[in-house]
């Protein structure tokens, strides 16, 4: 049997694949309302996302990372940009 913690992972997979469909889809769909539609649809699931997400959160199942020091994002930065230290 699943637990909780599973079947809330589980859904997050599952509504994670469906953002990145709706991402690649509203990319390549040139009508105006379809397009609107499919923006909806992934701002919908985005807000669910997070609503599972933060539920998750608050019973222990995930813990966030520790937050990035300045030297490091600078040093992402300098990378992304393609620039050296």
């Amino acid at each position: 049997m699943m637990t909780e913690k599973d079947m809330m992972s589980d859904y997050l997979s599952m509504i994670n694949g469906s953002l990145n469909t709706y991402a690649s889809i509203i990319a390549q769909t040139s009508n105006p309302q379809l397009r609107q539609t499919f923006q909806q649809l992934r701002d919908n699931d985005e807000a669910r996302q997070y609503k599972v997400y933060q539920a998750a959160e608050q019973r222990g199942y995930y813990k966030a990372a520790a937050p990035a020091q300045p030297g490091e994002i600078q040093q992402v930065k300098s990378d992304l940009s393609g620039q050296t230290q």
